[in-house]
């Protein structure tokens, strides 16, 4: 048997008819204009038939590599320029919006976006699972220990809002308070100065208004309209807050606060076990008094008279003392430190920093300054690596990480990393706002002692190894909170630059289009500089990429009937 009969036999059902071995067979002029026959091998396994109407079997029956070669060949360095160049500019474009939006909110804006939106449209947790149950239950109480530890405090240091806060706003044009600062202190105010019973003295009645008002002169309009009635306490309190320009004037407002404040408080004390509405009213009386006298004692020590201050502050913690909602023993830290009375402010540190008390940055970076204190002035790096710590520089070593683990972000204040800005009227503890408000007060008391300073340098940043990472526990507190950063936002003012503890890195998105948008610029210049070369090297870059697509389909072909093929293609 001739090699032509076996192609014949093979192509015959094609044409319709049988085969026979050593039969010629002829076809009719119209039905196979032209006819190429690969005889190289007894079988025939690839055939190249054009029939009219008919498409070419094999991997151009789709057009695959023809389209592709004309597609190639007409596309010009020009369209290559265009392409990489319009993907350099739209991902510089999504780069500098990823990049602002970390910068204010901490994260990527594509990662919250697939987070809040795309996950649950994906599909989300199974909640049904008891041990989805369980970590739900576990994720809610660590959400809400991270509310607590989140809570947002008020700044027992805070200064006067007419006499230092404006006085910086008149020099620099900065505005020092967010408006979410002032916001929290008149609902402050309205909390510890109002009551409901206010309606029953006309002044008082003016001022619950007044504390509601947003326009710092309307309440000042107002306090000076309820004085005109009587003398009120909270009337003076608002003056000397915000209309006094020095603090002479509102150490004068004050005192005036304190005669209007005591004649009340008197009266409500005679009745305030006469009724619901006699002892709330006699609480916010209480809250006045401490709150004016507590202001009175924060003038005398930025006047200089500071044992007076030390006196009056003793005075109120003993007359008040369950009123520890002001943190006045913070204040009489301060001054004591000022006076460089160590003795006492030991004493004080032994009653407030106890395990079931709250804590804060006064009371741990007070503590590690005066064990600091007591080996600081002879301590040496180079003395302590060769013969190693004593038992008192280890004590002061160990405060200073106790410190440090609770605040990061004041060692860098301290010790003047970062410039200091007007603390905040709240703070967040454990927060930048928090260290910003302790360093402006206790920065002058750390250069005053010897080498604290130095030995804080040599020894804070070994905190940090002791610390578990990525901070799923503490090691003498709870695990930090990721709720600081946000808060501290809010608290601080734009032109700050607020301090973030873990340093974040930066997300997966912003370093792929910082990548892409590089990489896309750098191809536009080398097709712009050398337009052929880069044409040559495009077409084989996707000749390769479309070379697997072509040997898939080759092995297809091969297997499956070409009958199959043929409807396929129709289709």
């Amino acid at each position: 048997m001739s090699t032509l009969d076996v192609v014949l036999g093979t192509l015959a059902p094609c044409l319709g008819r049988k085969s026979k071995p050593g039969k010629h067979y002829r076809t009719s002029p119209g039905s196979c204009p032209s006819m190429l026959l690969t005889l190289s091998c007894p079988r025939v396994t690839r055939a190249a038939w054009t029939f009219p109407g008919w498409p070419t079997p094999g991997p151009a029956m789709f057009g695959t590599e023809s389209s592709l070669s004309m597609f190639l060949n007409t596309l010009t360095p020009k369209f290559y320029v265009a392409l990489t160049g319009t993907s350099s500019l739209i991902s510089g474009l999504i780069l500098i919006f990823e990049w602002w939006y970390f910068r204010k909110y901490g994260t990527s804006f594509i990662e919250q976006v697939s987070v809040s939106h795309l996950r649950p449209l994906l599909g989300g947790v199974d909640n049904s699972s008891p041990t989805n149950s369980n970590t739900s239950n576990g994720d809610a109480d660590s959400n809400r220990q991270s509310v607590s530890e989140c809570k947002v405090w008020r700044n027992p240091l805070n200064l006067f809002r007419g006499a230092e806060y404006n006085r910086y706003t008149w020099v620099t044009g900065r505005e020092p308070l967010t408006y979410y600062d002032m916001n929290l202190s008149a609902q402050d105010h309205q909390t510890f100065f109002t009551c409901d019973s206010d309606h029953l003295r006309p002044a008082d009645a003016i001022m619950q208004k007044a504390w509601r008002e947003r326009n710092p002169q309307a309440r000042i309009s107002a306090a000076h309209e309820a004085l005109e009635l009587e003398d009120c306490a909270t009337a003076y309190i608002l003056l000397a807050e915000e209309e006094a320009t020095t603090i002479v004037e509102a150490e004068k407002l004050f005192k005036q606060a304190v005669k209007a404040g005591e004649g009340c408080y008197r009266r409500s004390q005679q009745l305030q076990h006469h009724g619901a509405q006699y002892e709330a009213q006699h609480r916010r009386d209480t809250n006045v008094l401490v709150y004016i006298k507590r202001r009175l004692a924060m003038c005398s020590r930025k006047l200089g008279r500071t044992r007076e201050a030390v006196k009056m502050m003793r005075d109120l913690m003993k007359e008040f003392p369950l009123l520890s909602m002001f943190n006045i023993h913070e204040n009489l830290l301060e001054s004591l430190l000022e006076l460089q009375n160590y003795a006492d402010v030991q004493a004080v540190l032994a009653k407030y920093d106890d395990i079931s008390l709250p804590k804060s940055a006064t009371i741990c970076y007070t503590a590690a300054l005066l064990k600091a204190r007591a080996v600081s002035d002879k301590f040496s790096p180079e003395a302590a690596s060769r013969r190693g710590l004593s038992t008192a520089e280890m004590n002061a070593v160990e405060a200073i990480h106790r410190a440090v683990e609770f605040n990061p972000h004041v060692p860098k204040y301290l010790l003047e990393m970062k410039s200091l800005i007007l603390p905040p009227e709240h703070i967040l503890k454990r927060g930048d706002s928090e260290a910003i408000a302790y360093a402006f007060f206790h920065l002058q008391h750390w250069k005053r002692v010897e080498g604290a300073l130095n030995l804080l340098h040599c020894t804070w940043e070994g905190t940090f190894r002791m610390i578990p990472y990525p901070l799923e526990k503490g090691h003498l507190f709870y695990p930090y909170p990721i709720c600081t950063e946000t808060a501290d936002r809010e608290l601080l003012p734009m032109f700050h630059e607020v301090s973030v503890y873990p340093k974040k890195e930066l997300p997966f998105f912003i370093l792929f289009t910082a990548g892409l948008c590089s990489f896309t610029a750098m191809l536009a210049l080398l097709t712009h500089q050398f337009p052929e070369l880069m044409g040559v090297f495009a077409k084989a870059f996707l000749s390769t990429l479309f070379a697997p697509l072509n040997f898939i389909m080759e092995k297809v072909e091969s297997i499956l009937p070409s009958s199959l093929w043929h409807q396929l293609t129709r289709i």
